[in-house]
């Protein structure tokens, strides 16, 4: 491809991004159509704002802003509760539907999503455009839900797409429109460049997209990693990032945070949040079959500071119940009594396969194959009664005290259906329908 220009016309790849807009608030509006319109915000039980309508976005409400604040800024503000619940089950219904059209579809995030169509313009006879607007409009059709579609070559111009006409835009950037796109589009702007590459580009004197797309390889590849060549390969038309539909099914390393309201001092009540989220943790780490080699652990005091540490351990485990006295005594090295805290949080590194067992020296091996067929059964149990039905004692106060939540429940959590439990609810959302 030529350095200066670009002069794709053809299409030898077709990639959307679908980005729902402002997706919590808008599922709230389906499910509450009587406050379709109005200024709504969700997020009360965390302090801030997790989502904005773009009716509040309009008089200056955004992500993050302290709700104290936003309700200076409108007083008629409605705030909510985060439903994820909710939300999740209208975000496998959206992706239920793009799966109608292609296979290929690779979850993004709750409210994103790439789908690879190359090929379909036969067997669905439409042009690639026209599909792209069958995904949306069915999806909008069906769960009442608006997006904005970005239709490309590939992943990163899609998803340069998808910004371009938000809320409820379809933008199609074939190859000969790439430089149309890109040459007001600042770099910081782009799908995978953070504020240190920027900065490294804007002291070569390269502020727009277009003109880093326009850099000659030798430079790029004499200054750059891996990740910023491939951005710059996708921004000039070429697909080297596939459409992953397969699920994930490792991680380097697995994060559990939990934000309370109002702050707490309570030592025990402390500890019980930092066990949960090692509970938390393990389960996920149990289900793709990994065990972590290090844990860090870490309290938030209501001054937003961190205290943490980080724990080694003899052995891979993800079983909180080998685990719990490391956390404990991590526990009292960082706690300060009279100190507020906001939040604790856990972190397993180093992941591994948990399979086979691994034993040190000190170990007890009849112990270890105990905690590990009890653990067993306690994941059965999770998968018919919801996740924490069975937990270690040191995270029971959060079940006495509750979990620090600010505000009301949702709807869908103080709502039971038939053969429902308190932690097992069926795949369906609540929805309100004026009779």
């Amino acid at each position: 491809m030529d350095n200066t220009i670009f002069s794709l016309h053809s299409w030898p790849q077709a990639i959307l991004h679908i980005d729902g807009d402002a997706f919590f608030t808008s599922c709230e509006e389906v499910i509450h159509p009587e406050l379709k319109g109005k200024p709504i915000i969700t997020g009360a039980e965390r302090g801030i704002v997790a989502c904005a309508s773009y009716a509040a976005k309009k008089i200056g409400i955004k992500r993050g802003v302290n709700l104290r604040d936003a309700k200076i800024i409108c007083p008629e503000l409605v705030v909510l509760p985060s439903d994820y619940e909710t939300y999740s089950l209208f975000s496998r219904r959206m992706f239920m539907i793009m799966r109608r059209f292609t296979p290929q579809i690779e979850e993004y995030s709750i409210d994103e999503a790439f789908a690879d169509i190359t090929g379909l313009r036969r067997p669905l006879r439409s042009s690639y455009e026209n599909i792209a607007r069958k995904i949306k409009n069915e999806i909008q059709r069906e769960i009442g839900l608006t997006v904005s579609v970005g239709l490309s070559l590939t992943k990163v111009l899609a998803k340069v797409g998808s910004k371009y006409q938000k809320p409820d835009g379809l933008t199609v950037i074939s190859g000969r429109s790439i430089a149309n796109f890109l040459k007001d589009l600042t770099v910081d702007k782009v799908w995978g460049i953070g504020p240190a590459t920027t900065a490294h580009l804007n002291k070569m004197g390269i502020s727009t997209a277009l003109e880093f797309a326009r850099m000659p390889e030798q430079s790029i590849k004499m200054s750059f990693t891996k990740p910023t060549i491939e951005i710059w390969q996708e921004l000039r038309g070429q697909s080297v990032c596939p459409v992953i539909s397969e699920e994930k099914s490792t991680y380097a390393s697995i994060s559990k945070t939990k934000t309370f309201a109002p702050s707490r001092s309570d030592a025990d009540y402390l500890f019980a949040h930092l066990l949960r989220n090692l509970e938390s943790a393990c389960i996920k780490a149990r289900r793709y079959k990994l065990a972590p080699r290090r844990i860090a652990l870490f309290l938030k005091t209501n001054k937003f500071l961190y205290s943490g540490c980080e724990v080694r351990l003899n052995r891979p485990s993800a079983y909180p119940m080998d685990l719990s006295d490391l956390a404990r005594d991590a526990f009292d090295d960082l706690y300060r009594e009279g100190t507020l805290y906001r939040a604790t949080g856990v972190v397993l590194m180093e992941m591994c396969s948990d399979l086979p067992l691994q034993y040190s020296l000190f170990d007890d091996a009849v112990r270890v194959d105990k905690v590990r067929t009890l653990y067993e059964a306690m994941d059965e149990i999770s998968q018919r009664f919801g996740k924490h039905a069975l937990h270690l004692g040191g995270s029971h106060p959060i079940e006495v005290l509750g979990k620090g939540k600010r505000g009301e429940s949702t709807v869908r959590e103080s709502t039971q259906f038939f053969g429902e439990t308190k932690r097992q609810h069926l795949g369906v959302p609540i929805l309100h329908v004026k009779v």
